[in-house]
């Protein structure tokens, strides 16, 4: 698999990988786990949104819900009402015939509106851990 430069865009970083889905989906999850995140579910958008939307025709297309239990605690322990927004997610878009792009949600921007210094903190750590998670793609 071919990695490209990782870019970050206000609200979500991302990069665009070469392989099948398979490899892409195995390798993400690889990455994920190496900065202490599960994968609490995987969402296959493609297949809902064909089965639900008569013509609808959609590329592969899946959503990940990482989290790590112990900063999702923090998060909680903070603001009760955080988990609205969790887990983090995760997609993986085919771009085309065996081009990928992966894309996580940028903690720090999807939580501005929120004004908790100690939320903050946990949003800043966490974005820095899926930024190493896309880098290291």
């Amino acid at each position: 698999m071919n990695t490209n430069t990782t870019t970050a865009t206000n609200y979500y970083f991302n990069t665009h990988l070469q392989g099948t889905f398979d490899e892409v989906v195995a390798k993400v999850e690889a990455a994920l786990k190496e900065e202490g995140f599960g994968v609490l579910s995987n969402i296959d958008v493609q297949k809902k949104l064909t089965e639900k939307v008569e013509g609808a025709t959609l590329g592969r297309y899946t959503i990940l819900g990482a989290c790590s239990p112990s900063h999702a605690y923090r998060a909680i322990q903070a603001e009760d009402k955080i988990g609205t927004m969790l887990p983090c997610n995760v997609i993986i878009r085919e771009i085309q015939n065996n081009q990928f792009e992966v894309a996580a949600v940028n903690p720090v921007a999807s939580m501005q509106a929120i004004k908790n210094e100690k939320l903050g903190e946990v949003a800043k750590t966490i974005t820095e851990k899926l930024e190493k998670v896309i880098s290291s793609l």
